[in-house]
Parts: C-alpha cells; sequence; structure tokens
C-alpha cells in the first residue's frame, strides 16, 4: 500500500499483504488506520483530504465514523498514484515476478526504491495555486453541465443517418481549427489523455478502417469519427466533434466514458490531437505496436 502526496512525493509505503479476498484495499486501509500503523494518525489531520479510488468503497462507512464527510471531484488527480506506480516499477526488479524467497525482503526494496525516487526524480505535479484554483472552478462548472453535443446527437438522429456522412482522407482540405499543446490541455483538463493520443493513433493510422473521418455537407460544424475501442478488439465507437470558426465547441463519444465534459475521454482526445495539432505541425506518426 502505498501512499503519495498530489506532487507524487511517497509518503509511506505499508505490507506486504496477502493477494487474497479477504484483503482489498478497503479491508487495508481500515487495518492501518487501527492498528496506527507507522502512527499514521498522528499525522492525519482534520481538514486533510484523503483521495480513494473505487476499491476503497467498502471502506467508507469506516472513513465517515473519522470524520470523512465528502466525495469530490478526484478523477483528475487520481492519475498521480498510477504515475508513481509507474516510476517504482521502471525499476528492472520490481517489472518482474519476485520469487517467494524474496517476499520477507520486498517492503524494504521498494522503501529504498522509493526513497531514491523522492531524493532523485522531479515532482510529478509541481502545481501553481493560482491556476490551480482556476482549474478546480472550470471543472466544478463543467460538472454541472450536460453535454449539449449528445443532447444534439439523439435529438437530430445524427448516429442514424449513414448515408448522408462521407468518409474523407486526414490529408483533405478540412476545415478544423488548428489546436496549440496549450488548447488541448484546456480542452482535456489534463495531459495523460494526450500522453496516449500518439500512439493510440498511430496504431489505428496503421489500420485500415479502423480511424474513419466523415463529413456532412448539411452539418458543416460537425464531424463524425469511427475509432477502434482501446480494449476490446471487436468493438467500435462513433463519435462526434462540434467546431466553430478557431475553436472545438464540443464532443460526445459512444464508449462509456465519451458523455464527459470535464475533460474528454480517450478516443476524443486522439482525434483532437490528431486533427488539430498533428497534422498541422508534419509529425510522423509511426505504427506501435498493438494493445495487447
Amino acid at each position: 500500500m502505498v501512499i503519495v502526496s498530489t506532487t507524487g512525493y511517497i509518503i509511506s509505503v505499508l505490507g506486504p499483504y496477502f493477494a487474497d479476498q479477504k484483503n482489498n484495499d478497503a479491508s487495508i486501509l481500515k487495518h492501518n488506520i487501527q492498528s496506527n500503523m507507522e502512527n499514521i494518525k498522528d499525522w492525519l489531520h482534520q481538514e486533510d483530504v484523503l483521495l480513494v479510488d473505487r476499491g476503497f468503497r467498502d471502506s467508507i462507512s469506516f472513513l465517515d465514523s473519522l470524520g470523512a464527510n465528502t466525495s469530490r471531484l478526484v478523477t483528475k488527480i487520481r492519475w498521480i498514484v498510477e504515475s508513481v506506480n509507474g516510476r517504482l516499477k521502471q525499476w528492472k526488479f520490481l517489472q518482474n515476478v519476485v520469487p517467494n524467497t524474496q517476499i520477507p525482503f520486498i517492503r524494504d526494496y521498494v522503501c529504498l526504491v522509493a526513497a531514491l525516487c523522492n531524493k532523485y526524480r522531479q515532482p510529478l505535479n509541481a502545481g501553481n495555486p493560482e491556476n490551480d484554483v482556476i482549474l478546480a472552478a472550470k471543472m466544478k462548472y463543467l460538472a454541472s453541465q450536460t453535454n449539449k453535443l449528445q443532447e444534439r446527437v439523439e435529438s437530430e438522429g445524427l448516429h442514424r443517418r449513414v448515408k448522408s456522412w462521407t468518409p474523407i482522407n486526414a490529408a483533405d482540405s478540412l476545415d478544423f481549427p488548428c489546436l496549440s499543446e496549450e488548447d488541448l490541455c484546456n480542452l482535456t483538463i489534463g495531459v495523460y489523455q494526450l500522453k496516449l493520443a500518439k500512439g493510440y493513433t498511430a496504431q489505428h493510422m496503421d489500420e485500415e478502417g479502423d480511424y474513419v473521418i466523415m463529413v456532412n455537407a448539411d452539418i458543416p460544424d460537425v464531424l463524425r469519427i469511427r475509432i477502434q475501442s482501446r480494449h476490446i478488439s471487436s468493438k467500435q465507437y462513433l463519435l462526434w466533434i462540434e467546431h466553430s470558426e478557431g475553436a472545438v465547441t464540443g464532443w460526445y463519444c459512444q464508449c462509456r466514458a465519451g458523455a464527459r465534459i470535464v475533460g474528454a475521454c480517450a478516443h476524443v482526445a486522439s482525434v483532437l490531437w490528431f486533427l488539430g495539432y498533428e497534422r498541422h505541425n508534419n509529425f510522423a506518426v509511426r505504427p506501435y505496436s498493438r494493445l495487447g
């Protein structure tokens, strides 16, 4: 169990724990706090924010009893934990299955690697208080809004008009706004999806029929794209991007996370990156190996 700050600094490494049904994230967290491991109760203070993901939902009542009484918009912050885990696994020993004979020492190894990362690696998120407040206000506002393009797609039947959409080549003349990296970060509210975009786009451009851009003469402000699912090889999604002169004004994808407007799903981020940025900068999109 790794506890980190929002900068990626590793505060504590607890464990190891048996990987069985009795030791899920929630039960481990309860055990750590109830037994006051590493005096955790002393360095947790009132008004501190403890970010946990869905794996900890069984511990909600326990956390409530300690005064944790609110649910926050944390999707854009949780990535820091996965990034820290990624840093740890850059060490070859931690990339692979560890022999059982090493179990008594595994925590020491992880602690040593964590200390080296804390000492010599740059913070994953430096933060800017003024910008963070502005971004938080933007996210809270967007979270209260509905996806207008989704409503338009469903009310106008844009998902059913098959013959009226014409496939085009990405190299063809296309009236789509040119976007900077800053523009993309503002649209996706973060960089995680954008980091995936280049490889994800290359993978699908390399596979004929996986990445199809379509236009409709009667709806010049909307593009429709067919794209392969990131995780299911037999599944494809349709997504729509609405734009005006010089700006992207909306998006909607049929995937599970495609209606979000606090950021965008990976499919939408990939299309925004390719159409708004890559094709204007003449980058060579080289094929990446297919996702496992």
